[in-house]
């Protein structure tokens, strides 16, 4: 495995590839960065798949470009030579006396074994790092967890366990259940993962050795020392995508993956982003229905990865670990247990602090559908209507009137839709929109994609039984715990979730919904941009596409949606007054 080593660099002591023992005899490496004067310090943690030693700038360059370009003060002040992707800058935390430890998982960049992303064993390796953290010399006792994504992800994971040196978690963009938010959308396969495990996670699997990059500050291999052949690497790692492609219904696999939230009795800061669909939801559930006393939620747009590394973001993070992990007056205990950064259509944030999500003044407003008009109104419709359309089409648009004055959407949507298929099954795709007065789709700066949707909602219909024990007005919960098929032509009645979303509407602008039967793309002709091949038009590189999970012959028949009294399709909105909301 080779040694670690250590030097004193950039005002830090760096220790690379320090050796951490797990219970069965595998040894993780972890890079640690600590301040040089001999002393007991905070530890900020992560441990992942990306590789500890490749360099922002080389392993994500598409990302590091616009970043520091639109945003400078991530550059600010840092050499920038130890950016790692979506975990801290140590340079930015070490001279105010923080710990910074990146630990590589098991399989992963310098540490060998079985890769299996989010596996049992991948948590229990992270409980078993973060109590070696908490032991060390140049340890206070206090371990927190920071870090984006998948580094988010697996917080909720290891801090559902309890590690006893684990004093605060801040998952940033994180999803907390990996069927619903990551695996399947309402059923759906999201194929992100085919997608991204080749080239960020394969990419870097331990023993691609010699035909990977090296560490630019140790000359290192990342994902060495060892060279595998292509058929050793195969063996080595669990094939994600097929195991979420051959699991279309929750069960013991997925459960074991995704943590038991009301475990988790520590301090929380829950940061999401509006637009991420892998991660929106799970962290306002997480937030919701973590067991901690002292719980905090953010929410931000933008990019992905932007928030995370501003000076708003790391200033919001600092002042939360120097409260819990320094004992530090950081203004912390003047926090709101809820910030907004409200979206407006013109790109800007109104920053706003609230008490509760969803926020208590919500008027929740039922919008009918008129399926012969398609118009969307609080007006019941008194005439049944039905609509076909082709699941692979356009589907269907239902607008409202031009809004007579600036109106607020901000929390969760939901829908109950009537529909009827021509076969056994049908996927329901549903798309919230603002248009402008010219019919113009107005687009955010979502998670990934640069002009993506308001908001989404998905539900296969063989998959629409709830558990009414969990499931609330503004969420219903799927069971996804069976497949019930639909009889061609009879009508089912489907609740389906719309994933949170924020926007003020202009006056004179409009609120559409359409419905469709496979993913939703924006009008136009592109040229659209891609991330890793794939063309982004609205929805980032999250689609549902597979043939082997969406056969022709299942969902590519015809979908009638029904409106009116007996079946009275509607969408629930988050209306929030604009005149009587707290001060900043």
């Amino acid at each position: 495995m080779g040694s670690h080593s250590s030097e004193v660099r950039d005002g830090m002591r760096i220790d690379w590839d320090v050796p951490i023992p797990m219970d069965d005899g595998v040894v993780l490496r972890a890079d640690v960065f600590r301040p040089v004067a001999e002393g007991r310090h905070p530890v900020i943690m992560t441990h992942g798949p990306y590789a500890k030693g490749l360099a922002f700038q080389e392993g994500y360059p598409g990302m590091w470009g616009p970043l520091s370009a639109k945003y400078p003060d991530v550059t600010a002040g840092s050499s920038n030579r130890y950016q790692n992707w979506e975990t801290v800058d140590p340079e930015k935390w070490v001279p105010e006396g923080y710990v910074c430890v990146r630990v590589d998982s098991r399989g992963a960049g310098r540490s060998p074994g079985l890769l299996d992303i989010f596996s049992p064993r991948e948590t229990r390796d992270y409980y078993e790092c973060v109590e070696w953290a908490g032991t060390q010399p140049w340890s206070n006792g206090k371990v927190g967890l920071l870090g984006i994504s998948y580094y988010a992800m697996n917080q909720w994971q290891v801090a559902a366990l309890r590690p006893p040196h684990l004093a605060a978690i801040c998952p940033w963009e994180g999803a907390s259940d990996l069927y619903r938010e990551f695996a399947r959308h309402g059923g759906i396969l999201n194929t992100f993962t085919s997608v991204w495990f080749p080239v960020q996670v394969a990419a870097v699997q331990h023993g691609v050795g010699e035909r990977g990059v090296r560490n630019p500050n140790t000359g290192a291999l990342v994902a060495g020392p060892a060279t595998l052949s292509d058929e050793e690497l195969a063996g080595r790692r669990a094939d994600a995508a097929a195991e979420l492609l051959s699991r279309p219904v929750e069960d013991g696999w997925y459960r074991e993956r995704s943590p038991e939230l009301e475990k988790i009795d520590l301090p929380v800061l829950s940061a999401v982003n509006w637009a991420h669909h892998l991660h929106t939801r799970g962290g306002f559930e997480g937030y919701a229905r973590v067991g901690s006393a002292d719980k905090w939620l953010e929410v931000h747009g933008n990019e992905h990865f932007a928030e995370f590394y501003t000076d708003y973001g790391v200033g919001l993070q600092k002042r939360f670990f120097g409260h819990f992990l320094k004992e530090e007056d950081t203004g912390w205990n003047r926090q709101p247990p809820v910030q907004l950064n409200v979206r407006h259509v013109d790109g800007t944030f109104e920053q706003r602090a609230e008490q509760e999500w969803p926020l208590a003044r919500t008027q929740w407003t039922e919008l009918d559908l008129d399926a012969g008009t398609r118009a969307m109104s609080e007006k019941a419709h008194t005439v049944e209507e039905r609509a076909d359309f082709a699941a692979t089409g356009e589907g269907l648009t239902f607008t409202t009137e031009p809004f007579a004055e600036d109106t607020e959407i901000t929390g969760p949507a939901a829908a109950r839709i009537y529909i009827a298929s021509t076969t056994t099954d049908a996927d329901l795709f549903l798309t919230l929109r603002v248009l402008d007065p010219d019919g113009k789709d107005v687009t955010f700066v979502s998670g990934l994609d640069p002009a993506g949707v308001v908001a989404m909602g998905w539900l296969r219909a063989s998959h629409r039984a709830t558990d009414l024990g969990r499931s609330l007005p503004y969420r219903p919960w799927h069971t996804h715990d069976r497949v019930q098929p639909l009889t061609p032509g009879a009508v089912v009645a489907l609740d389906i979730e719309i994933w949170p979303t924020s926007v003020v509407v202009p006056a004179g602008y409009r609120l559409a919904l359409t419905v469709t039967g496979r993913d939703f793309e924006l009008p136009g002709t592109g040229p659209w941009p891609q991330v890793y091949g794939v063309p982004m038009k609205g929805h980032g590189i999250f689609l549902h596409n597979d043939p082997d999970d969406r056969p022709d012959e299942v969902f590519g028949g015809t979908t009638t949606l029904f409106t009116g009294p007996a079946h009275p399709s509607h969408l629930l909105v988050p209306f929030v007054p604009r005149s009587a909301h707290p001060a900043s």
